[in-house]
């Protein structure tokens, strides 16, 4: 219960102030004058006023509040390793025990976790919200728990209570942790990378320096040992092995003691490109295809294309001499025995033996293919012939044996079941509209086929009349042959029917070729965003088996996937942390990095007071380190310190909630009226008995 007196007057303040100045003047006055009376003028001008002025007593109900102590607890991922959980819990435990003996006195209790997006400890945040909701005349007292590695630290909030920040950890923790610097998106293909690479080891560690292993894997590959020194930057340089995404593993084993093998290790993506595509086209004679092939090649600005042309063959005898003809003598021992490795992929279009390419050069090409080369054939009529170039050296690697026999009729290229399934062609009808029954591709006509007969371990991807082989694909050693059984895919170019798909099927077909990751027919490979991922099997099985997935802790999750599209198997996934994952599914295996191998929590790890304790001393706190022992809370009056040696301390704030308020005048107005007159009576009857 407590009570004020309150002005409620009657008549604006300014005409009360004019009255009271002429009161005192009045009264001022009579005392001049010698009035024995003045006095009572005044009390009774003085009662008036108080009339006037209206007082009144407020009487509040008030109910005392509970203050309240904001404890923040950090359950960051670096606050999961070592024994911090245990020194967590512990803490809280004391906390708990010692606000619930102190009377009047509530807790609250905040837990955070990680931040999204790889944003680290954001305490001060939490914070933030924590104190919006309670408040701010009852925040007796702030706590932090945590191993002081803040990560928003510039968005510290306004306290209006001391802070004191209860920092887990040892005094002997120390860990060691990888770095990679200058990790660049892409590289070119045939020029070496050069990354930049630290082990460092951070706190009470055991030995100054040294040398430590690392171990490098390319794409899940068998890892590359090294032995390097610690604390130093370390230039390596890296050749990727293949273009599209390269993925680069950098790891150092745990050493005895470390806090963590979170940061141990690291995960680099690197994609790939080629810097100029280099192409041979070997064109046996001038045909309206020709100038298709080599536009489609010209227009791409990344590709250096050679064509080599046979416009007059050795049995063409029109009789005009040979040294008033204008043409250049072809560079072909240059281009077929010397420089050939330099090529990436090699079109035979409608060529057959002339005597013009002897055998050794062609038995070459067939070498060059085997040794990881690439050759495609555009067949024609030529192919199915005497002559045919699979009567050469270059027979040894072709997918099919021609059986002599061309077809001249119309005819719509179909995909086969596999290669609906085939990364080549797989979706390729769906770049053109729905043939007129609806089971067609909308894509235009070819007029010629020659037949072939595939061989044992070749893929017909295309078929065409009566279901003849279209396009065959083979590997042959270590390289890739591809052979086009009909010279006429220029009619999509040229939009006959409604052309085709033509330069989507040769770009594939250019890319498996070159071995291009994203084409391979078994390929398993995982796509990031945030913490999910999208884990994506290619096949040409009808089914696959689960895929296993490895957690940066070493905990394995089996997941299944299903048949989106026909060959392509997908599933998605939200991983419970950011860092590196293992995939594996039958014989393959694959890596993702959601976020960064290492996470922020875990850049450092060592605990601190260097971050929290400026901002505790700021409102009379301090940081202590559990370790040191827990502290004691006591009562502190605002503006004393708030801590000490063993203590810590938090501000009652005697808060209250008013339940009842009660107004009532100090006095009637007839009193004060009365009490006036009598006043002015008196002085009257004083001053009429001088």
């Amino acid at each position: 219960m407590s009570g004020d007196i309150l002005l409620d007057p009657l008549i604006p303040l300014v005409l009360l102030g004019a009255l009271a100045a002429l009161a005192t003047l009045g009264t001022v006055l009579a005392a001049w004058r010698r009035l024995s009376g003045w006095w009572l003028r005044g009390l009774a001008a003085l009662a008036l006023l108080a009339a006037i002025a209206n007082p009144s007593i407020q009487r509040e109900d008030r109910a005392p509040l509970a203050d309240i102590v904001v404890l923040v607890v950090d359950e960051s991922a670096s606050q999961r390793i070592s024994e911090r959980p245990d020194q967590t819990e512990a803490a809280i435990a004391d906390v708990t025990e010692q606000i619930a003996l102190r009377p009047n006195t509530d807790l609250r209790i905040v837990r955070m976790g990680d931040a999204s997006g790889d944003g680290g400890t954001q305490m001060m945040t939490a914070l933030t919200e924590a104190l919006s909701e309670e408040p701010q005349a009852r925040i007796a007292g702030i706590l932090l728990l945590s191993d002081g590695r803040v990560h928003d630290m510039d968005r510290a909030p306004n306290l209006p209570a001391p802070l004191h920040a209860l920092i887990t950890g040892q005094d002997t923790d120390w860990d060691r942790r990888l770095i990679v610097r200058n990790a660049p998106a892409f590289a070119i293909l045939g020029e070496p990378v050069t990354l930049t690479l630290r082990i460092e080891d951070q706190g009470a560690a055991p030995t100054d320096g040294g040398l430590v292993p690392l171990s490098i894997a390319i794409d899940g590959a068998d890892p590359l040992q090294f032995t390097i020194p610690v604390g130093e930057d370390i230039e390596v340089p890296i050749d990727l092995a293949h273009g599209g995404m390269n993925v680069l593993q950098f790891a150092t084993p745990v050493a005895e003691g470390e806090l963590t093998d979170r940061n141990n290790a690291a995960v680099i993506q690197i994609n790939g490109v080629r810097d100029r595509l280099r192409v041979l086209l070997v064109s046996g004679e001038p045909h309206p295809g020709e100038r298709t092939w080599r536009n489609l090649l010209k227009s791409d600005s990344a590709v250096d294309l050679v064509h080599f042309t046979i416009l007059r063959p050795p049995e063409k005898q029109d009789g005009v001499p040979v040294d008033e003809l204008s043409l250049i003598a072809f560079p072909t021992r240059e281009l077929f025995l010397e420089k050939i490795d330099e090529f990436d992929l090699i079109i035979f279009d409608r060529y057959k033996r002339r005597g013009i390419l002897p055998s050794i050069y062609l038995d070459n090409i067939a070498t060059y293919v085997e040794e990881g080369g690439a050759v495609l054939i555009a067949a024609g009529p030529d192919y199915a012939s005497a002559d045919s170039i699979f009567r050469s050296p270059l027979g040894r690697i072709l997918p099919g044996t021609p059986t002599a026999r061309v077809y001249e009729q119309g005819y719509l290229p179909t995909l086969t079941d596999l290669g609906a399934r085939h990364p080549v062609t797989e979706g390729l009808d769906a770049l053109a509209p729905a043939g007129p029954d609806q089971d067609t591709p909308g894509w235009g006509r070819w007029f010629r086929l020659i037949q072939v007969t595939p061989g044992a371990d070749s893929t017909t991807v295309m078929s065409g009349i009566n279901e003849e082989p279209l396009l065959i694909l083979d590997r042959v050693g270590e390289g890739r042959v591809s052979l086009l059984a009909s010279d006429q895919s220029w009619l999509w170019d040229r939009g006959f029917e409604g052309g085709g798909p033509q330069l989507e099927m040769l770009r594939r077909l250019a890319h498996w070729m070159m071995k291009e990751p994203d084409l391979e027919e078994e390929m398993l490979w995982a796509e990031g965003t945030g913490q999910s991922m999208r884990i994506i099997r290619r096949t040409l099985d009808d089914t696959v088996p689960d895929v296993t997935v490895t957690a940066p802790d070493g905990t394995e999750t089996v997941l299944t996937l299903e048949e989106t599209t026909p060959g392509r198997f997908e599933t998605v996934w939200d991983a419970p942390d950011m860092g590196l994952y293992q995939l594996a599914n039958g014989d393959l295996d694959a890596v993702i990095g959601l976020g960064p191998s290492a996470p922020r929590e875990f850049e450092e790890t060592i605990a601190t007071t260097d971050l929290l304790g400026p901002l505790a001393e700021t409102t009379g706190g301090a940081a202590v380190m559990i370790t040191d022992g827990l502290p004691q809370i006591r009562a502190v009056r605002e503006g004393r310190p708030a801590s000490g040696r063993g203590w810590i301390g938090i501000t009652p704030r005697a808060a209250y909630r008013t339940a009842d308020v009660q107004v009532f005048p100090l006095l009637p107005a007839w009193a004060f009226v009365l009490l006036a007159s009598l006043l002015v009576i008196g002085a009257w009857l004083r001053e009429g008995r001088r």
